[in-house]
């Protein structure tokens, strides 16, 4: 029986960015940058504004700054994102019980599980689901991708991207795939794009030309056997709308508590290394790492770094779990210390095929942090949501010099004027005060 164009891929435009500018009238058409503040921070989503200057996700903060200075760069609030993205995902699961989030912004459908699914209705059903999107969620954009199967559906998304939508028929998956640069099949990176170029493969239809053994020789039997098959259109993956390991982690409690920041560095690198291991067993790769931490009083704390993509590597996790315990106050020592990664997928975004290195830590880019826990006075991050006794609510534009910069504006506001506080004014708290705009009504299907 010939497949059905029935697997539908929706990615939310420059997510994170995008929240911003809603909830930030002063930001809209402007460049935005969300990642790590510092100048060891990577960018994890630029605003479409922003990328006409080069900037892209996981670039250095460096080079970005470098490249949009005039750009807005904030933290990140990763609240008001997860609850955009349950609008999102719970509006796709009104089309099908099946449906596969691979991150806070993006997510696959199997739209033949929902025993009504008509083929003929895609191109309604897909106008729709965007028009719902953008209501539901105060007017963020998603592009969307049908195709017969998880490749072609993600491919397919990318295509009249942003705010777009591209449906591929039946049979037209060769024809399509065949002048796509390599790099489109998951899991070819830099380091497999070069290798495939030194044996004339730059194209998708190049691949074509070599059996599957001569693949197989140059990448290993897994990748070799795995890009044949891709490069074809060839992909059997079903949504899967629940997974058995909602995340992979390991953990050391300690006979005594620990108080030595080397000594729990050196623990914490071995946990990260022990779960980047068994993600890669499991065949699994995760966005979020997660630093766990129990104190002498059995107080227990998390904090976490969600990654601009799904990663199975050591040195990326290794880094960002070093990160998170560098953030940790661990001044009357740990009784406990555990290193998880969460945000599942059966896929990579980094190159799959990269040899794994064994530099330190510090030799890595490392990846944004976002507190865990709310800052104290002298802790403002440019973006984060406030609230002023006098002044209303807004959100911090700039910080320094013992002083915090804040625009006082919200979603729901005009543009709102920009003032300078003490960064220890007691009048000025975390969080927003204003009653939350009721959610939009349910869209008729």
């Amino acid at each position: 029986m010939r497949p059905t164009t029935s697997i539908l891929h929706l990615d939310l435009d420059a997510f994170f960015a995008s929240v911003e500018q809603r909830d930030k009238p002063s930001l809209r058409g402007k460049p935005v940058i969300v990642g790590g503040i510092g100048q060891r921070g990577v960018v994890s989503t630029a605003s479409y504004e922003a990328r006409r200057y080069g900037v892209r996700s996981a670039m250095s903060m460096a080079e970005a700054r470098s490249r949009c200075p005039h750009a807005a760069f904030l933290s990140g609030r990763f609240d008001a994102y997860r609850a955009a993205s349950a609008v999102v995902m719970e509006r796709l699961r009104r089309l099908s019980p099946a449906v596969e989030p691979l991150s806070l912004d993006e997510a696959f459908v199997d739209l033949a599980a929902d025993p009504d699914f008509d083929p003929a209705s895609v191109p309604d059903l897909v106008d729709r689901l965007r028009g719902d999107v953008a209501e539901l969620t105060g007017g963020l954009t998603a592009s969307v991708g049908v195709a017969t199967s998880k490749l072609m559906a993600k491919i397919a998304t990318e295509i009249d991207k942003p705010d777009g939508s591209f449906i591929v028929a039946p049979g037209a998956e060769r024809d399509l795939l065949e002048p796509m640069p390599v790099t489109v099949i998951a899991g070819v990176g830099p380091a497999t794009a070069a290798r495939l170029h030194h044996v004339g493969i730059s194209r998708v239809g190049d691949v074509w030309r070599h059996s599957e053994t001569e693949l197989v020789d140059l990448l290993g039997q897994a990748a070799g056997t795995s890009l044949h098959r891709l490069s074809r259109g060839i992909d059997d993956r079903s949504v899967s709308s629940h997974r058995e390991n909602k995340s992979v982690s390991t953990e050391d409690t300690f006979e005594t508590d620990i108080v030595d920041r080397g000594e729990l560095g050196l623990i914490c690198d071995a946990l990260a290394r022990r779960t980047a291991e068994r993600l890669r067993k499991a065949g699994l790769s995760g966005r979020t790492v997660t630093l766990k931490v129990r104190y002498h009083d059995f107080t227990t704390h998390t904090r976490s770094t969600t990654l601009p993509g799904p990663t199975d590597q050591t040195r990326l996790i290794v880094a960002t779990a070093r990160r998170l315990l560098d953030a940790t106050d661990t001044g009357g020592g740990l009784r406990l210390l555990g290193v998880g990664v969460s945000g599942l997928a059966d896929w990579v975004q980094d190159d799959l095929f990269a040899e794994e290195s064994d530099d330190e830590p510090e030799s890595v880019t490392e990846a944004p942090r976002l507190p865990a826990d709310p800052p104290r006075a002298h802790e403002w991050s440019p973006g984060m949501d406030v609230h002023h006794d006098e002044y209303g609510d807004g959100w911090v534009w700039g910080r320094g010099l013992g002083l915090v910069t804040v625009r006082f504006e919200t979603r729901h506001t005009p543009v709102g004027p920009v003032r300078t506080l003490r960064a220890d004014d007691p009048a000025l708290t975390p969080g927003h005060r204003e009653s939350p705009s009721p959610v939009a009504g349910t869209v008729e299907e």
